[in-house]
């Protein structure tokens, strides 16, 4: 039986999350594996993994909002935002009072723009910024919109400052911290970072990956459902309508609102994503039948 489900898995410090999908793909070249947001060697936690053909629904897990635990160092600076990079210290620095981080947090709340870091996966030109940048170059890289539901401040002891992020995703967790640290007149650098949540992936449930065999893999795998619950409608169609999706054909569905939706088959199993077509149909933007 071909895999078809995903992984929710704790990435240890130290590697990359192309690295933790390695591990994986290792237990069965057959498969195709990939992941969903990356973290960086620093940061610890929640990578949602998709195994064979639920590498194509990783796009919608990248929709999920994100949790983090994050801890930063004030009064310096670092070319890669974190702790991982140069370190400059700031002269005579001054410690901010917890009551304007607390107001610089709650300024950095709701729709904002934020500028990524010059060491970012993202790519300008075709290129890798961090490759840009690991070149002496200083990649083009534009702010963006990103959401912040909630940035608490969990506790203070400068340098030391410690918070709990609630965003969606494609935020920036040490460019958070940067700017907090800049709107009270100082700087700061990630220090440490573990994601707790990805939609209802949770850290508590998630696996350590040296558990994983080729032999126990496929039991530890999760309903590839769960890659689209919360983020589109659900539904059951009936045998004919499964018949036309499978062939590539679209179908009618009267009283559905939404433009895409998860459908299943009487199982209750995830056999397509659909898509609202032009003239109103629906068909198949991924198949799994």
């Amino acid at each position: 039986m071909q895999l078809f489900g995903l992984l929710n898995l704790n990435k240890p410090a130290g590697i990359t999350s192309r690295r933790l999908v390695d591990m994986i793909q290792r237990l069965d070249r057959s498969v195709k594996v990939g992941h969903a947001g990356t973290l960086d060697p620093l940061a610890t936690g929640v990578v949602v993994v998709g195994v064979g053909h639920a590498t194509r629904l990783v796009e919608y897990l990248q929709e999920m909002p994100k949790q983090y635990e994050a801890v930063f160092l004030l009064g310096r600076s670092s070319t890669t935002e974190d702790i991982e990079g140069a370190i400059t210290e700031l002269p005579d620095a001054v410690p901010p009072a917890r009551e304007a981080l607390e107001e610089a947090a709650r300024s950095l709340s709701g729709e904002i723009e934020q500028r990524p870091p010059a060491f970012s996966a993202l790519k300008v030109g075709g290129r890798r910024a961090y490759d840009l940048a690991r070149a002496g170059e200083t990649p083009d890289l534009r702010a963006r919109m990103v959401r912040v539901d909630e940035l608490t401040i969990t506790h203070y002891e400068y340098p030391e400052l410690r918070v709990t992020v609630k965003c969606s995703g494609g935020t920036y967790i040490r460019s958070l911290g940067r700017d907090l640290a800049e709107l009270v007149g100082s700087a700061g650098v990630m220090s440490a970072l573990a994601r707790t949540a990805v939609g209802d992936f949770k850290l508590s449930d998630s696996l350590d990956p040296e558990i994983l065999t080729r032999y126990n893999l496929a039991e530890h795998l999760l309903d590839p459902r769960l890659a689209v619950r919360g983020i589109m409608e659900e539904l059951t169609l009936s045998a004919e309508d499964q018949r036309r999706v499978a062939h590539g054909l679209s179908i009618t569905l009267p009283e559905v609102q939404p433009d895409r939706v998860a459908a299943l088959d009487d199982t209750t199993r995830l056999v397509a994503v659909l898509e609202r077509r032009p003239d109103g149909t629906f068909k198949a933007a991924k198949n799994f039948t």
